[in-house]
């Protein structure tokens, strides 16, 4: 006689989708923050180099020093079950953090800054010293962004989502503030005008979270049940630095992509254009980055691997859609020239910039449904391998254009991108199949 497994029943789509929002919605509002930050900085002196000098450099340059820490939201979210594992994961935020601003510093306030900008990126001349100014005053970025996502996964873990949303919308509102005043004086620097609001921004929403994360630590965390085996630092180092690669590989494009644009035709016009339009993208990406940790959060429950797939797919079509209905219509032009306030010549350049950008969206929504289940499965190599494919991908097509150099260097530069991307989200599925195949055998 034989006894049978009985199937898991399906968690429901309304579960996927009450997660999600939430996460969803904090990802849109900080996808917001660079269209925001392009759009007030256009209106004030210089918009063109000072646009230029913050996509260009600074965000470029705080992103890959930063770069280590990024995957602290997944990793806090997937290891953060219990006191001791928390407080492992904690030690290691707080050590890390530091040791990146001290890099911060280093780069922004001694000569090390003009042999990176100058030496190996090779920016234009004008935006040099408006840069190194932002740089300086985004010192506080990365200690509260480590800090910030750290909390964040705490608040996922434990079923508060939504305060991760309302944490972004206090950083939202602290940039518009902060942007709103720059614009009244009128007489302040674009450069210094948008560090500043960000600065200020990621700090108010690090105090936030850790406010908002203390009754979760004390009346959850702590009183849940330990771990067995406990969380080692050998075990958490090995989960964390193929995730860590990850985040770094995937960064070094920005300055890469800087340098390369630095070279190209139409330099100056495709630096103060890019940040507004990866900014814009990034509004329709920033749904399908949200479902990863949605994916991270769920796929251990019986019954997840089919709801999830299903939303996966709902929300590819749903957000290339939703980018198509921009750049196929009259929104297009009212987006970069009358809300964004590019003039009419970077207008065109911007509009013609989305059209190759136009996949994007979609494949980050995959990205995120592979990457999850690979991050489900705590075999993590195949994620940075897939980065490194696609760093390869981007720097083979940008070296191809700075060579030929008969093309805009913004057209290059997305052309590249969503080709990288392309081939990493490949590489993702590839390594994703044994862990789906093992979800799918639990659900099936």
């Amino acid at each position: 006689m034989t006894s049978t497994t009985p199937k898991p029943t399906p968690i429901p789509m309304r579960r996927v989708l009450k997660t999600w929002l939430p996460l969803a919605g904090s990802w849109l509002l900080m996808g917001a923050e660079l269209p925001a930050l392009s759009a007030f900085v256009a209106r004030l002196a210089e918009p063109e180099i000072n646009l230029a000098a913050y996509g260009g450099i600074v965000f470029p340059l705080a992103l890959i020093i930063e770069s280590p820490i990024i995957m602290l939201l997944a990793a806090s979210t997937a290891l953060s079950k219990d006191w001791d594992s928390y407080r492992k994961i904690y030690a290691f935020m707080m050590i890390t953090a530091g040791a990146l601003t001290v890099l911060h510093i280093a780069v922004a306030f001694t000569p090390l800054y003009y042999f990176v900008i100058e030496s190996i990126i090779g920016a234009p001349q004008e935006i040099v010293e408006p840069a190194r100014i932002g740089l300086q005053i985004m010192t506080p970025w990365t200690w509260s962004i480590a800090y910030r996502r750290f909390n964040q996964g705490i608040l996922i873990r434990f079923g508060r989502p939504n305060a991760v949303t309302i944490g972004t919308l206090i950083r939202l509102g602290t940039d518009l503030t902060v942007l709103g005043i720059g614009l009244m004086i009128g007489t302040i620097p674009g450069i210094v005008v948008a560090t500043a609001a960000v600065a200020a921004s990621v700090v108010s929403e690090a105090v936030y979270i850790g406010i908002v994360t203390r009754p979760v630590i004390r009346n959850q965390l702590r009183q849940a049940p330990a771990v067995e085996p406990s969380l080692t630092f050998s075990a958490f180092m090995k989960f964390y630095v193929p995730l860590a690669l990850t985040s770094l590989l995937t960064l070094m494009i920005q300055p890469i992509g800087s340098a390369a644009i630095s070279r190209m035709p139409r330099a100056l016009e495709s630096l103060a254009v890019w940040p507004v339009v990866i900014g814009l993208s990034f509004l329709f990406r920033s749904t399908g980055v949200a479902y990863n940790e949605v994916v991270v959060s769920l796929m251990d429950e019986p019954g997840s691997s089919p709801t999830l797939r299903k939303f996966a797919g709902y929300l590819v079509g749903l957000v290339t859609l939703f980018q198509l209905a921009i750049v196929a219509t009259p929104l297009a032009e009212i987006w970069f020239h009358r809300v964004s306030g590019l003039s009419l010549n970077l207008t065109i350049l911007a509009i013609n910039g989305m059209w190759l950008a136009l996949l994007l969206p979609g494949i980050n929504a995959l990205q995120s449904w592979f990457q999850g289940t690979i991050l489900f499965s705590r075999r993590t190599r195949g994620i940075p391998e897939a980065v490194v494919i696609f760093l390869i991908t981007i720097s083979g097509i940008l070296w191809a254009g700075v060579t030929w150099n008969k093309v805009s260097g913004l057209y290059v530069g997305l052309i590249a991108f969503t080709a990288g991307m392309s081939f990493q989200a490949a590489w993702l599925w590839v390594r994703s199949r044994p862990a789906m195949a093992q979800a799918n055998a639990r659900d099936t």
